[in-house]
């Protein structure tokens, strides 16, 4: 059995089902995959976005035998020790001009940029046919996501979302016994992250970023704020703490939900939910709205499936923690970054990236489930998310969390990313439309405006 049967991912289906046809008709004709490569073939891979976490994908890429042959980044300074591991590396501070000057010698991209550039970098690497490994959240925005999902559909290129659980054995596991029954019917799902208040929440800093700071030389600060609308620059966003700054970053949720969530999504085969509220602690949108807030807790209603019944996923983040669910054993421990699959016979208890310590509530269960009881293997183990990434480029298939699953997962990280900003109010999300049926103020936030001189 692959490992998107269960998911019942029929393409086709997915795409007029969330509205996506139209938006394909915009993908160039050029972009066509390449062939897939030999064995023993080199993959020449380009870094877009290398001073952090995408300088970590890289070396990755590098260790499973991927061949380095352009860094790109917008600050050179920021970049250094990542330059310096790849000598050989040419170095560029423009990704389309590196693109053009290397097309030939580039198979695929690696991007690592901040999340608000992501998606504009991914379009025009699919346009020219590059493989592209993206962080995540994939997109910024929900228009993003699904003209992404839509473009990587049509050019069969291979993609593959940076949430590297997803290739663990342990999430498997999970899926496993979900679909097995070992918990029954699963119901609810308790979910969150409590790490990093102080990098996501930047409300103690918002006063401060009216002050004039002279932009450093080895920044090219424009490029850097790409699509979005221009602000001047402090280094209260850049080169860190953007995740924290709406403008740039999506927050807690959009930082973990694709971590956090990815088991539960894999294994109930959930989409897009048909409503979501918000609640928020010790945070104004209007006075504080460029930041995210200290404390938030979005609860999302998926509908029934031919397979399941409705399942609703409350997220839970900052200083508003997942609480304990009814029967929960005081010898066993709530999860501070993780979630708790709650089913009619049982629960899941797990952490965050590929539901890492996943195990069975309560001991009955667990006892029936594991060991020699252990389900049966539906879904094929691998060596790792990155090695998944490659593995598909040279044999022509899909990888495990290509930007058709990885783009519906983002997508529901940024409903609730939406809702934020309206909390106490019942959205209703139109997934066929890609809307909100009863807000026009949260429509805005789905497709929102490109500065001048951009576009996906």
């Amino acid at each position: 059995m692959s490992d998107h049967k269960k998911m019942s991912l029929d393409r086709k289906q997915f795409l007029y089902g969330a509205g996506l046809g139209a938006a394909m008709f915009h993908v160039g004709t050029e972009s066509l995959a390449q062939p897939p490569k030999s064995p023993n073939e080199k993959i020449n891979v380009a870094g877009i976005g290398v001073g952090s976490q995408g300088g970590s994908d890289i070396d990755q890429i590098a260790a499973e035998g991927g061949n380095i042959v352009a860094l790109c980044d917008v600050d050179f300074k920021y970049a250094a020790n990542e330059f310096a591991k790849y000598p050989n590396a040419k170095q560029f501070k423009d990704y389309i001009e590196m693109l053009d000057t290397m097309d030939k010698e580039i198979d695929a991209v690696v991007i690592g940029t901040p999340d608000h550039t992501h998606a504009v970098i991914a379009m025009e690497a699919i346009r020219r046919g590059k493989h592209v490994y993206c962080e995540k959240p994939l997109t910024h925005n929900i228009h993003e996501a699904r003209t992404l999902i839509a473009a990587a559909h049509k050019s069969n290129v291979v993609t593959q979302l940076g949430n590297q659980g997803h290739s663990f054995d342990s999430i498997r596991q999970l899926c496993e016994w979900v679909w097995a029954g070992a918990v029954g019917e699963v119901h609810t799902v308790l979910a969150g992250c409590d790490a990093f208040m102080d990098v996501y929440s930047q409300m103690r800093n918002l006063d401060k970023i009216g002050q004039h700071y002279d932009v450093p030389p080895e920044l090219d600060y424009d490029r850097w704020v790409g699509p979005v609308p221009f602000q001047n620059y402090t280094p209260f966003w850049v080169p860190w703490n953007w995740r924290g700054w709406l403008n740039f970053g999506t927050g807690t949720i959009g930082d973990w939900f694709c971590h956090v969530i990815d088991p539960s999504f894999w294994a109930l085969d959930l989409d897009a939910p048909t409503s979501v509220t918000a609640e928020v602690k010790d945070w104004d949108p209007v006075k504080h709205g460029l930041t995210y807030p200290p404390g938030s807790k979005i609860t999302f209603e998926f509908p029934a499936t031919k397979t399941r019944k409705a399942v609703k996923l409350i997220w839970h983040d900052g200083s508003m923690r997942i609480p304990a669910p009814e029967g929960f054993p005081e010898d066993d421990k709530v999860p501070g970054v993780g979630a708790i699959l709650v089913g009619d016979k049982g629960m899941i208890v797990h952490g965050s990236h590929g539901a890492g310590g996943c195990h069975l509530l309560p001991d009955k269960v667990r006892q029936q489930f594991t060991g020699s009881n252990t389900p049966p293997q539906k879904i094929q183990r691998i060596k790792g998310h990155h090695w998944d990434f490659l593995d598909a480029i040279r044999t022509g298939r899909k990888a495990g969390s290509m930007f058709e699953y990885g783009g519906r997962l983002t997508q529901a990280a940024l409903i609730g990313a939406i809702a934020l900003r309206f909390p106490g109010q019942t959205l209703e999300w139109d997934n066929r439309k890609a809307r909100f049926k009863n807000h026009k103020a949260a429509n805005a936030f789905v497709n929102p405006r490109y500065r001048e001189g951009w576009k996906l």
